[in-house]
């Protein structure tokens, strides 16, 4: 009898609809993304992999290669994507500067930069595709409050 091994979350891929606008929002972000990640056939830019600490990878793939390895992607309804994608950095301060810069490039935020509940400086960007980005500075317990009533 064969013991059932639990899957290991190893990278998050997200399907996009313009690959350069894509890379120049995480690359602003922060994110190394060297020109060798990148894979590209003569009908544009398909597949790129960003390592991160840890071994984790973000992936971006273009609609065309999602095609290729499943049958059945669609397009999210409605034009955003479905996910936040959690960004941790350095510190308070770090969320502040990171907001600045993304919105100072034009992109558009849902959250500007405030004091969490759970004790982080937390704010949220929107990328290229509709993904909600999250940026969150580390816990500080002695700014923890009550959460909201839902």
């Amino acid at each position: 009898m064969s013991q059932f091994e639990s899957p290991a979350l190893n990278a998050l891929n997200l399907v996009v609809r313009d690959m350069g606008a894509t890379l120049a929002f995480y690359r602003l972000l922060g994110l190394d993304v060297p020109a060798d990640a990148v894979w590209s056939t003569a009908s544009g830019m398909h597949h790129v992999t960003v390592r991160m600490p840890g071994g984790f990878e973000l992936e971006f793939d273009s609609p065309a290669l999602a095609r290729a390895y499943n049958a059945g992607w669609q397009p999210p309804a409605g034009g955003r994507g479905g996910v936040v994608i959690g960004f941790a950095v350095a510190s308070r301060e770090a969320v502040e500067e990171g907001f600045a810069r993304m919105t100072g490039a034009g992109y558009a935020a849902t959250q500007p930069p405030h004091d969490a509940f759970w004790g982080s400086r937390y704010a949220v960007i929107v990328d290229p595709d509709g993904n909600h980005v999250g940026v969150m500075s580390p816990v500080d317990p002695e700014r923890m409050g009550e959460p909201p009533t839902i």
